[in-house]
């Protein structure tokens, strides 16, 4: 396999027992390689700088730093790295902060090892990876909150950018599918937010689920 296709980890959970399996499993297959192993949220964003890899599976409750809070380090200082969530803590708080923050993808350690797997790869590829557990509570959770006014149609481009978020497109690449600039994305974005009252590319994506225009497919659901 070239070098090119290995899709670079990190590990970050203070119990070593945990990161040790994890470890064996996502390394049993040939395109998934752990170039580092930490047990704290201080030494996570250090080793992210140093490696720069592809993804960073993070616990929530680390000491130092929470996975929470390397997270939205993250998505501010280190674009190229998705964070997915890998965590025993299915609590609504947790679970709502951590995609605010910027998470590619949240999986409990209950799931199945072919699910980590797939998470990781799926974060890899700009998609997102939720647990069908926490889709559902996060769907619970926009379906809860409706808009305080009547919510303004979206046209059908807004319809068509949003369709291809839900997806787990890039900006970049849902303008290369529409042939508009990245910009005009995030415009348009910008209006489906202020339409839906969304503060979140998942919020909005699960607030057009739960009013029918989209389809309940919840498999995959966008970077926030």
């Amino acid at each position: 396999m070239n070098e090119d296709d290995v899709i670079r980890v990190i590990l970050a959970d203070d119990h070593a027992v945990v990161r040790a399996g994890i470890r064996k499993f996502l390394e049993s297959v040939p395109d998934i390689q752990v170039v580092a192993e930490v047990d704290d949220g201080a030494q996570a964003i250090e080793t992210i700088q140093q490696e720069k890899p592809d993804v960073a599976v993070l616990d929530i409750q680390m000491p130092e730093k929470s996975g929470i809070d390397v997270t939205r380090w993250v998505r501010s200082n280190a674009q190229s790295t998705g964070v997915l969530i890998l965590t025993a803590y299915d609590d609504d708080p947790y679970i709502l902060a951590v995609l605010q923050a910027g998470a590619n993808g949240y999986v409990l350690k209950t799931a199945d090892a072919e699910d980590i797997i797939r998470a990781v790869r799926s974060v890899h590829d700009g998609q997102s990876a939720l647990d069908p557990t926490i889709a559902r509570k996060v769907m619970a959770h926009v379906s809860g909150t409706k808009p305080s006014v009547p919510v303004e149609q979206l046209t059908d481009r807004e319809l068509e950018v949003l369709e291809l978020t839900a997806k787990g497109y890039t900006n970049k690449a849902i303008g290369v599918q529409l042939s508009i600039s990245d910009r005009t994305v995030q415009g348009h974005l910008a209006k489906i937010f202020g339409k839906l009252q969304a503060e979140s590319r998942t919020e909005a994506v699960m607030r057009a689920v739960s009013m029918g225009w989209l389809s309940s497919d919840l498999g995959q659901l966008p970077e926030l």
